[in-house]
């Protein structure tokens, strides 16, 4: 069985999708954009501003389901080009307490 997750404090699903899935005791969150959901706006700046406001929006899911980054295992970054991975990792690692999840990291151009 499955339950949605769902939150006004992270940006909606703009497809057919869900904010996240919780199943079999585990919580799967879809990709999130630097969208702030007061506005529906991208935030402005650059690469720091953009992670800062994706992981903004992970917590308020990870919120809305009781739990906080200290319960990810798992996360996949991706990267308009692998130039901006050193400004994103620096965001990156100020968002966990302890020991940091398991992480991919890609270049994803389109």
């Amino acid at each position: 069985m499955k339950k949605v997750i769902s939150t006004k404090h992270a940006p909606a699903a703009i497809g057919p999708y869900s904010q996240a899935i919780e199943a079999k005791g585990m919580i799967f969150i879809s990709g999130q954009t630097p969208i702030d959901p007061l506005t529906g706006e991208l935030v402005t700046g650059g690469v720091k501003e953009q992670a800062v406001q994706c992981f903004k929006n992970i917590r308020a899911i990870l919120d809305e389901a009781g739990l906080t980054t200290e319960n990810i295992v798992k996360t996949t970054v991706f990267l308009g080009d692998m130039a901006y991975f050193a400004e994103m990792n620096e965001v990156y690692a100020s968002q966990f307490d302890g020991d940091f999840p398991a992480r991919s990291a890609i270049a994803a151009k389109g």
